[in-house]
């Protein structure tokens, strides 16, 4: 029973050209066939939300997690943004958590301090609606967690998470999740937090269709398989152990 907590199968970016699934039907039943019970599909956009709601209707296996990217949301005006945050809460009863959603300071020119209003207005809103956050905190690691540290919504799950050691410390300290990518088979980093940390509280994710095991082929849920090969080998556990103890921490936060 294995589980995808971040997924991008409707992916929808408005400020960047990203390739999409040719075949999101094929993705999903290979996902199936492989024993992957849930697939979070985490939306970036008013446009992604609206897909990824379709598909979570469309197949019991997808879970809808409605968002919005930190990059797109620094492109909106408050009225907008403020907009789109009341279809989240509108739509609550059929979503599992708030994502795409956090910080990205990648680019020098971004606008820190709107990025970082517009992150603060949804942590609020995870707290009315009692909704978990899969969070984003590309080079913005420690703001985020400043800011959730503070907030009464402690179901929190830093996706693909490349912050410092005692970062990573402090995530762990205050008893939120980490979502281990399918990288995990050759990075380092996420070796070295599975080995230090051990699996209480460990997700897996494949950022699909980014972030592949495989370097010539597209990432997809079924793929998540390599991330818990892996993680049974760094920690001499059975592969079925992993996986038990992963779905637990998955019932755990999200039901």
């Amino acid at each position: 029973m294995m589980i995808d907590v971040h997924c991008h199968l409707t992916l929808q970016f408005t400020d960047r050209n990203i390739p999409k699934f040719d075949d999101v039907d094929a993705v999903i039943k290979r996902a199936e066939k492989a024993n992957v019970a849930a697939i979070i599909n985490c939306g970036t956009s008013h446009e992604d939300n609206l897909k990824s709601l379709e598909i979570a209707k469309k197949y019991s296996i997808v879970k809808a997690a409605l968002g919005c990217y930190p990059t797109y949301a620094e492109t909106l005006d408050e009225e907008e943004f403020d907009r789109q945050l009341d279809f989240i809460k509108n739509n609550a009863k059929n979503i599992i958590a708030i994502s795409e959603v956090g910080l990205d300071y990648k680019d020098p020119k971004t606008n820190k301090e709107k990025q970082k209003k517009y992150f603060q207005k949804i942590i609020e809103l995870s707290e009315k609606i009692k909704k978990p956050l899969i969070l984003h905190s590309r080079k913005a690691e420690l703001d985020v967690v400043d800011m959730v540290e503070s907030s009464s919504n402690k179901r929190i799950v830093m996706h693909c998470c490349e912050a410092r050691k005692h970062i990573i410390k402090r995530i762990f300290d205050n008893g939120f999740f980490m979502s281990i990518p399918c990288t995990l088979v050759r990075m380092e980093h996420f070796q070295n937090i599975v080995k230090e940390y051990g699996l209480n509280q460990i997700l897996t994710e494949t950022d699909a269709p980014f972030l592949s095991p495989f370097k010539d082929r597209t990432n997809e849920p079924s793929f998540v398989i390599e991330t818990i090969k892996k993680i049974a080998e760094l920690t001499n556990k059975p592969k079925e152990e992993v996986e038990g103890i992963i779905y637990k921490n998955y019932q755990k936060l999200f039901k």
